[in-house]
This record gives C-alpha cells, sequence and structure tokens, in this order.
C-alpha cells in the first residue's frame, strides 16, 4: 500500500518530524530528513504490529491529493511510501479458487515480471485488496 508522509521542519527543535496520516500516532523524530526516511519502515511495522496485536482494522491509505488539500501545516514536505501490509493482515489460509486457464497465465506472466508481486497468491490478494479499498 501506498501511504503518504509528511515531513515537517521543527526550527525550535532542530529537527524533523514524519508522520503518516493515515495511521494515526505513527511518527519518527530525526535530525535529518534522510534519518526520518529510513526509520519510517520501521515505525509503519511496530504501528500495524500492534493495530494486528489488537485486531484492528489496517487503515487503507488515501490519496496524496486529499491530504495535500486538506493540509494547514506551513512549508510542508511531501513523501510516498510503498509498504507491505500483508503480513499485517493475520494468518494465512489456503482457499479453493476456481479461475479461466488465460487468466491465471496472464497472473503468472506479471508475476513473473514484476518486482512488487513474487507470487500468484500475492498478486491475488493486492488485487483483492484495491478491489475491496473501492468499497
Amino acid at each position: 500500500m501506498k501511504y503518504p508522509l509528511l515531513i515537517v521542519r521543527d526550527n525550535v527543535e532542530n529537527n524533523y518530524l514524519l508522520t503518516v496520516p493515515d495511521l494515526p500516532g505513527c511518527k519518527v523524530i530525526s535530525k535529518t530528513i534522510d534519518e526520518v526516511m529510513s526509520n519510517v519502515s520501521d515505525a509503519i511495522a511496530d504501528h500495524l504490529g500492534i493495530l494486528a496485536e489488537y485486531g484492528e482494522v489496517i487503515p487503507h491509505a488515501k490519496s496524496l491529493d486529499l491530504h495535500i488539500a486538506a493540509c494547514t501545516i506551513e512549508r510542508p514536505i511531501w513523501a510516498m511510501i510503498d509498504f507491505d501490509i500483508v503480513p499485517f493482515l493475520g494468518k494465512s489460509h489456503k482457499i479453493n479458487v476456481t479461475l479461466p486457464e488465460l487468466l491465471i497465465k496472464q497472473i503468472d506472466d506479471r508475476v513473473k515480471k514484476s518486482e512488487e508481486h513474487r507470487t500468484r497468491s500475492g498478486f491475488i490478494a493486492s488485487a483483492c485488496m484495491a478491489q475491496l479499498k473501492k468499497i
């Protein structure tokens, strides 16, 4: 999932504050932008791990345009992170799915060429999450 990131310079404390607006409470504070960016993946993983532990729903990311339009902070810096939320969705279960042969071939061809999807199941899970996000 691609989460927007908001980075704000705190001139009083002489550091940067990175927040993930779609994950309230998920933040990183460091002296440089490079440091906040290198620590954000761990912060998101910790945050989602806590949500998963308590059985909470993993929030979907809203569009960057929506966040920019709603932002009232002076001179914000925006970034994006592509974060794999699948490990935080719970235990995997094997299911039996029937698909047309041509569709399976197209999926397998896409998975072979993709750096994002390593397996057919991962591809199908991502497609399902994308579709559920629309609802």
